[in-house]
């Protein structure tokens, strides 16, 4: 190539504009802008993320931000790059920024974490953030935020991979539950069928602060080792075995070993309920608070024969009494019934049942004759109590009454008057009423839901859930109520045959429940 020729291309090659060039002047205009000096913000870069950030950061000049970009970009290979990998290799390396994440105090990470986990669980956000940086990690290893715990293996519908899958997780719980479980109070166990036993074994050995222990399909739990935790967990008092496979001796050894420091317990009933129940009828848990007795996947037809006055005497201090889904027979304890003490602070009794059961008024009234200060009464499904059996009552301030009737047979004779007296009674505190499926006719539900009109003071009702699902309200009655409950946000108005077509449905919302009312009034014929 002639020397002209040669010349022309370096200054050619000296005049073009290096590759990097646009990057840096958008950069530092976006710095400039973002973030001028003096403005009490500046800015952090780092992982591909830009952060504009309060207060005076680290003064970072313009030559210092080239320099920066100047040692990120390759050299061309000649005697200067073999200069400057000397010099970059001759000089102290300078430790690679954290980032923003690592910045962030410690009790700024708890509370962020301890927000997360309040709303999901621990698991599995807890595990995950420990991996992100050691800031974040000593955050998630803090027990403060381990209190509550779900523990379920994978795999666990499988046959062959479920017990594979249980040792797997066991072999991480005993590294997890010495450093991280210190604190745990509430534990719930589910899926789990060989392993159980071990399990338990290490909650008992590192989680002193137990409160509430949990059950779900799990196998092999013997007396022993309920007994164990019971020992090691003084602080114990509330244990759920619904569809749990626990023998009925452990949770009697349980409940005898706990003692009076029992408050809350859970119970599926089977053929083994029995023992279990008279366990507590022997007095042995005088400090209950919640009982509850579900029936199970599988149906049990078999009556539950629970005497009603030597369960007020086992259990005087009982808050909330559930007996879900199946047949109660309330056994006499002999032929003269003897009343019992009562159930003095009983505030929520729940009778719900899909069927028609054996709760007549006679027993309810020797179930809450000593009850003040209920709360909720829910007797969905028993169709055998009148109104006049629950006027009688001793509570004044009842707020949620549930009488529907869901699925019981047409052979039944309703009560067809009647209902002024419930709402009358309790119209100044009810705040859930359902009616569905009962067969009133419709001057007296008239009278009952006028009583929402007229509360004492010239107050507006506190009514704000309305149930008339089946029943024969009319469409006065209906526009009446919406008018004198203005924060009613539900009312159920399916299968209605005395409502006009297109509004026998449920409404959600004050808007819904508005927009019914205004199309009431335009249906409804206008007076002569």
């Amino acid at each position: 190539m002639a020397p002209g020729a040669t010349r022309r291309a370096r200054r050619r090659f000296r005049g073009t504009s290096p590759a990097g060039a646009w990057t840096r002047s958008a950069e530092d205009w976006w710095w400039d802008r973002l973030a001028p000096s003096g403005s009490g913000y500046h800015l952090l870069h780092s992982d591909s993320a830009l952060l504009v950030l309060p207060g005076p950061g680290p003064v970072r000049t313009r030559a210092q931000r080239r320099v920066a970009r100047r040692a990120q970009r390759p050299l061309r290979p000649g005697p200067r790059a073999a200069a400057a990998k000397t010099r970059s290799a001759a000089a102290p390396q300078e430790e690679p920024d954290p980032g923003w994440g690592d910045r962030i105090p410690l009790e700024i990470l708890l509370q962020i974490f301890g927000l997360l986990v309040a709303a999901d669980g621990p698991m599995p956000f807890l595990g995950r953030a420990a991996r992100v940086c050691r800031r974040w990690h000593e955050a998630a290893s803090q027990p403060a935020l381990w209190h509550t715990v779900t523990l379920s293996p994978p795999l666990a519908s499988r046959p062959k991979g479920g017990a594979k899958a249980e040792k797997k997780l066991l072999a991480s719980l005993v590294r997890l539950i010495p450093n991280r479980f210190s604190q745990l109070q509430r534990l719930t166990l589910i899926h789990w069928k060989s392993q159980v036993q071990p399990v338990l074994k290490l909650v008992s050995e590192s989680c002193p602060r137990l409160i509430f222990l949990k059950l779900s399909d799990c196998h092999s739990v013997t007396p022993d080792t309920l007994i164990m935790l019971a020992k090691a967990c003084p602080q114990l008092h509330s244990l759920d075995v619904q569809h749990c496979m626990a023998e009925s001796t452990a949770v009697a050894s349980f409940l005898e070993e706990v003692g009076p420091r029992m408050r809350k317990l859970w119970l599926t009933y089977s053929s083994q309920t029995t023992a279990i129940l008279g366990t507590l009828l022997g007095s042995c848990c005088p400090q209950l608070q919640v009982l509850e007795v579900s029936t199970g996947i599988s149906r049990n037809s078999t009556p539950l024969q629970l005497p009603v006055e030597a369960l007020q005497k086992g259990c005087p201090q009982l808050q909330v009494l559930r007996l879900l889904n199946l047949m109660w027979l309330p056994k006499p304890s002999g032929r003269v019934v003897t009343p019992g003490p009562g159930f003095p602070s009983l505030e929520e009794l729940c009778l719900a049942g899909s069927t028609c059961n054996f709760v007549s008024n006679e027993t309810l009234g020797r179930l809450l004759h000593g009850s003040p200060n209920l709360r909720l009464l829910d007797l969905r499904g028993c169709a055998r109590i009148t109104p006049a059996g629950l006027h009688g009552l001793p509570c004044q301030e009842l707020e949620q009454l549930h009488l529907g009737l869901y699925g019981t047979s047409d052979r039944l004779t309703l009560t067809k008057e009647g209902s002024p007296l419930l709402t009358w009674k309790w119209c100044h505190t009810l705040r859930e009423l359902d009616l569905s499926g009962q067969g009133f006719i419709e001057k007296d539900l008239e009278q009952a839901l006028a009583a929402f009109s007229g509360t004492p003071g010239g107050s507006h009702s506190a009514l704000c859930s309305l149930n008339l699902r089946g029943t024969r309200v009319t469409p006065s009655t209906v526009s009446s109520v919406i008018s004198s409950c203005p924060g009613l946000l539900y009312l159920n108005l399916e299968s209605c045959r005395c409502l006009p077509r297109g509004l026998k449905r449920a409404y959600r919302g004050q808007n819904e429940v508005q927009w019914c009312l205004e199309q009431l009034l335009t249906s409804l014929p206008c007076p002569s």
